[in-house]
């Protein structure tokens, strides 16, 4: 394809100005329904081109259509933009000039990827047939997420399929991945606050220690997954905060804990909310505790289309791009994306680009000393953006 050529040409050209805009944004990084100034960055970009531009949803999200004005499907690609509350940790040149705050899972370099092949489309969409969207989505990191209030507003009316990736550090430069069917975790939430009655320390018999009771409640809950889900499923429950905190003499009336579940089925998640629940009341019951707690059902299960998602792994192997070295299927993966509920109103694929920087370290999402191999933000350009030309064509 002529025009295939043509667009990677022109992204090969781009590579700087991709890595300039991931640079820019990763010193001005802000966090979810924050993110005011990225958003008129990213504004700002489009404003003299030849494009549709409007914000979508309740936070900051903004929606570019590219339309051929000829007949053809419509393709979304999204990328997500947010941050996290993270201290940078690293000796980067342009690392984080936001105290707290630091682009750690990759989203500066899906945004900069992102706008650098929309506007290599858009300079060349007399050429195309169809259109394309591209979604600008606030607020991956935290519920209830930037995807829902943009599908509501509209971000996917009349679209066909979307495509969205993901930079991962676990995976090799120049590897591209996939999985077919679920292929990311679901995730839900919960907080509880177990209230006793406060006393002495010397006197116990006077008091009832809420933290006995929220001790046992993390115990019991270990159980859930050992006991009462199937061992070839995937499901795992974290308490990561156990606020009891007091002084040495006083008995707690009262403590909060709050945790996370992560699922592979929908159907398992209806197992452990009904589990967490029955245990909370046993030990209301147990130790005479008074329990006030919230399940949030957050993201759903991530599910890859499979006929989609092959017809797009097979055009970006025929596309044969020299930076690719690897097309696999990496499984299915452990961290939840609210990219599934794109997934889940439209057949969609969600691609995973390799930008392990391989210095003999690990650079894990969500650390403070997250790096990227910014050659990956080419490879993903490349991969995509030929993926959407033979979309539109097929």
């Amino acid at each position: 394809m002529d025009l295939e050529q043509e667009l990677l040409k022109r992204l090969t050209q781009s590579e700087d100005e991709i890595i300039q805009i991931r640079r820019h944004l990763h010193e001005h990084p802000e966090i979810s329904f924050k993110e005011k100034n990225t958003h008129a960055y990213i504004r700002d970009f489009y404003k003299d081109l030849d494009c549709d531009i409007r914000n979508c949803g309740t936070g900051y999200g903004i929606l570019v259509d590219i339309d051929s004005g000829k007949p053809g499907p419509k393709l979304a690609l999204r990328a997500d933009f947010d941050a996290l509350a993270i201290q940078e940790d690293n000796n980067l040149p342009f690392k984080s000039k936001n105290p707290g705050v630091m682009h750690a899972c990759g989203h500066d370099g899906h945004t900069a990827y992102m706008m650098v092949l929309a506007k290599n489309l858009i300079a060349l969409k007399d050429q195309l047939k169809g259109s394309i969207r591209i979604i600008h989505q606030p607020a991956e990191e935290v519920y209830p997420g930037g995807a829902k209030s943009m599908i509501e507003d509209g971000a996917l009316a009349g679209v066909d399929n979307v495509i969205g990736i993901h930079v991962m550090s676990t995976m090799p430069t120049g590897a591209i991945g996939y999985h077919l069917g679920d292929s990311q975790t679901g995730r839900s939430n919960f907080t509880v606050t177990f209230t006793g009655k406060g006393g002495h320390a010397s006197m116990p018999q006077l008091s009832n220690d809420a933290i006995v009771a929220g001790s046992y409640f993390v115990t019991a809950l270990q159980t859930i997954v050992s006991r009462r889900i199937e061992p070839a499923d995937h499901a795992s429950i974290t308490v990561g905060s156990f606020d009891g905190a007091g002084t040495y003499n006083v008995i707690k009336e009262a403590v909060t804990l709050k945790g996370d579940i992560r699922i592979m089925k929908e159907s398992t998640r209806t197992v452990i909310h009904k589990q967490l629940r029955r245990i909370i009341q046993g030990i209301e019951s147990t130790f005479g505790v008074k329990a006030d707690y919230q399940i949030i059902t957050d993201v759903p299960v991530l599910y890859n289309d499979p006929k989609f998602t092959v017809q797009t792994v097979e055009d970006i192997k025929a596309a044969n791009i020299p930076e690719i070295t690897q097309i696999t299927d990496f499984g299915a993966q452990d961290p939840s994306e609210d990219f599934s509920y794109f997934a889940r109103e439209r057949p969609s694929t969600f691609l995973y680009v390799g930008c392990d920087v391989d210095d003999g370290q690990t650079h894990p999402h969500h650390s403070p000393n997250f790096m990227m191999d910014e050659r990956c933000l080419l490879i993903a350009a490349k991969a995509v953006g030929t993926a959407t030309l033979r979309y539109l064509f097929k």
